[in-house]
């Protein structure tokens, strides 16, 4: 080839070798991580968790008679195939039949899950689930079949610790709550309509889901039925980060959202139910509602957080510690209270006899007080005042509100243990509105303690009645903030 020919062409090999080294570099890189990305396997840890994971089922004592009439064959009928029993229909023969009686007869109560927690034969649960049966069955991967002894039961946290005779068992690997994240996949095995060992898998939908109850619950997508009620909430290590629980249904069945335990909260509950059989948890004494975006707002508070005292019983903690009706804690010991419910919780993992600090915000300021946690018991039930006829209401300013005004009887400021106030005669216009009615007592108006109604009209004279203006009240024993909006 000449020479110059061949200059040519290595030019043109060249030019073409570099356009498509810059076509190349032009793609779009894909990252690494999404190259290899892929559904996950669940078949590794079915095997390894799947051992760990029991089916119960609870029986009850049923009297049954020798007639075996009517009324036995329907309910047999209705236990066969499901169907609630009606609550008029007798369980036992009437006493006029005159038949003769034959010894309880165990009959199926429930079926749930549950895992083993140690290797000698503890079994963490549902609280519901073995609540109030006869007889509880726990049955192994392997079939063999256990009667359990309840440990404990704690109904708060819907908690439940049973105990089977045997040894060597499989035990689950406890997660790290903390670890878990919005997202990320987990499995559950279980009993779904008693179809024993079934897994289900989805992801994490909410951490901290507030859902009314005493603890917060992982959301999740995971198909739960009854009789998953009590299984493991696992995570793609092994580990169990939840006890199954609860769903959202408006059928019954599954519909996409179901609820789990934290496995931290519960571990703490089962610990205490195997040493004592019992929870001990701490309390202050105090009913508590939520504060509302509009009375943080009016009350210079800054941001919709903490717990509104509604109420403080008679010789509580919280009393004791100078805790108010109408307060709003927003700390306790140094941690903040993003929403009312956070105050339970922490209250209740604080060992009785245990001092602690509350930071609460009081016509707007701060202030600390040293509570001493005392121990949960049974809620008291709140007492309605009463007190003398009030003296001649007087009309006055606050009538720009639609309220009247009266004092207060010193015998009824004792009672509601308050230094002052006024009570409403009647309420109209902005105030019922409001939601204030005849007979509340009004201790604060925009942030000023009130003692009298000349006091009430004062404070209510320096106010621009233009604005919506924030009330604190007393109803009986509880306490609320009211907003009262004037009439446009």
């Amino acid at each position: 080839m000449h020479e110059s020919n061949l200059k040519s062409l290595r030019s043109y090999l060249a030019a073409g070798l570099l356009t498509v080294v810059a076509a190349t570099a032009a793609l779009p890189v894909t990252p690494v991580w999404a190259q290899t990305r892929t559904l996950p396997d669940f078949t590794d840890l079915v095997e390894q968790v799947g051992p760990s994971v029991v089916n119960i089922r609870t029986l009850e004592k049923v009297k049954t008679s020798a007639g075996g009439g009517a009324d036995e064959q329907m309910l047999e009928f209705f236990r066969r195939f499901g169907i609630p029993v009606p609550p008029n229909m007798p369980r036992t023969p009437h006493p006029d039949r005159n038949q003769p009686q034959l010894p309880d007869e165990d009959q199926p109560r429930g079926v749930g899950s549950g895992f083993i927690l140690t290797a000698d034969g503890f079994v963490m649960t549902n609280a519901h689930v073995v609540e109030g049966a006869d007889e509880v069955v726990v049955t192994l991967t392997d079939k063999r079949e256990f009667k359990a002894r309840i440990i404990g039961v704690d109904k708060r946290s819907d908690v439940a610790v049973v105990k089977i005779e045997a040894n060597g068992l499989a035990a689950v690997k406890i997660g790290d709550i903390n670890r878990l994240k919005v997202g990320e996949w987990v499995m559950a095995i279980g009993s779904p309509f008693g179809l024993e060992n079934t897994v289900t898998a989805g992801i994490v939908s909410a951490k901290q889901r507030d859902t009314g109850d005493y603890l917060p619950f992982i959301q999740t997508d995971v198909a739960i039925n009854p009789g998953n009620s009590g299984g493991p909430l696992i995570n793609m290590r092994g580990e169990v980060v939840g006890i199954n629980s609860q769903i959202y249904s408006r059928s019954g069945g599954f519909q996409g959202i179901s609820f789990a335990i934290p496995i931290d909260e519960a571990t703490r509950v089962a610990d205490q139910l195997r040493v004592s059989g019992k929870v001990t948890r701490g309390r202050i004494g105090v009913q508590i509602d939520q504060v509302t975006k509009e009375v943080a707002e009016s009350i210079g508070l800054g941001k919709t957080q903490g717990a509104l005292v509604r109420g403080v019983e008679s010789g509580a903690p919280a009393e004791k510690a100078g805790i108010e009706a109408g307060d709003i804690i927003i700390k306790f010991d140094g941690k903040p209270i993003e929403k009312a419910g956070d105050l339970p919780r922490m209250v209740g993992n604080v060992k009785p006899g245990v001092k602690a600090v509350v930071t609460v915000f009081r016509r707007g300021s701060t202030k600390d007080l040293a509570v001493i946690i005392g121990e949960m018991e049974s809620e008291k039930p709140v007492q309605k005042t009463s007190g003398p006829e009030p003296k001649p209401p007087s009309a006055g300013p606050a009538k720009v509100l639609g309220m009247v005004l009266s004092e207060l009887p010193d015998s009824q400021k004792k009672e509601l243990k308050i230094k002052g106030g006024v009570k409403v005669e009647t309420a109209d216009g902005a105030a019922a509105r409001a939601g204030l009615r005849e007979g509340d007592v009004i201790v604060a108006i925009a942030n000023s303690e009130i003692k009298s109604v000349k006091e009430f009209d004062a404070a209510l004279a320096r106010i621009d009645k233009s604005k919506a203006v924030n009330v604190l009240f007393r109803r009986g024993e509880w306490a609320q903030y009211a907003l009262i909006r004037p009439a446009h």
